[in-house]
């Protein structure tokens, strides 16, 4: 008998660091939401317009992003979101409690920190090139 369904938590997981991934990919450059939706998939975060919207627009209202219209030359104007410096500041201290529990986890595994191999299967911000020295 199963007491965890592990598709679930695999999930809960997921969406537990999806702001993190989302600040740390509007913090390379200005975004548009179907290209954040298309670096976080092949990041294999898996993600959907409707769970994206909401969350921009709580990091928009929480000061961590902010964006501007951009006239589209196919459509409507679209919004470019970008990060602020608060939220360059929170996405700093996500990504440095990330690397705080991947170490944890990887201690109570006992799978070494720096083994190259664990590391990319559990940690998608190193799949999206965040450069962890330059963290605080």
């Amino acid at each position: 008998m199963e007491l965890i369904n592990v598709e679930n938590a695999k999930t809960q997981m997921r969406r537990g660091i999806l702001e993190m991934c989302v600040l740390s990919i509007i913090s390379r450059e200005e975004m548009y939401p179907s290209d954040i939706i298309a670096q976080l998939k092949a990041a294999n975060m898996l993600v959907v317009e409707g769970t994206l919207y909401p969350l921009l627009t709580r990091l928009k209202s929480a000061g961590f992003l902010n964006y501007r219209w951009v006239e589209s030359k196919s459509g409507p104007p679209r919004k470019y979101y970008h990060i602020t410096p608060s939220g360059e500041h929170v996405k700093n201290e996500l990504v440095k409690t990330w690397y705080e529990v991947v170490a944890a986890v990887d201690a109570i595994s006992q799978h070494p920190a720096n083994d190259e191999k664990n590391t990319l299967s559990i940690n998608p911000i190193t799949l999206m090139n965040v450069n962890k020295e330059a963290l605080p």
